[in-house]
């Protein structure tokens, strides 16, 4: 089941143990990329241009807690927030 990305009024919470700042993310990218070689063969890529992109799991880093992430709003986005 793919995870909900956070946007720009909502963030990830573990529902475990609180966290907001660290998570472990498994993401499935699928790039188109423009790969400039130089004379000795060496690679770099030069622009990535993202067709789809697909959060699969969210672990937190501090409880190690999978599937307990939440999207929860972000402070100060006038979203609704109890005083």
């Amino acid at each position: 089941m793919a995870v909900p990305q956070p946007t720009a009024e909502t963030r990830w919470r573990c529902t475990l143990c609180g966290n907001l700042t660290r998570f472990d993310v498994t993401r499935s990218i699928r790039a188109t990329d423009y790969v400039h070689l130089d004379l000795a063969g060496e690679s770099r890529v030069e622009e990535r241009e993202v067709l789809s992109e697909t959060i699969e799991s969210v672990r937190c880093r501090w409880c190690d807690a999978v599937d307990r992430i939440e999207l929860v709003d972000r402070p100060g986005t006038g979203a609704s927030a109890s005083a």
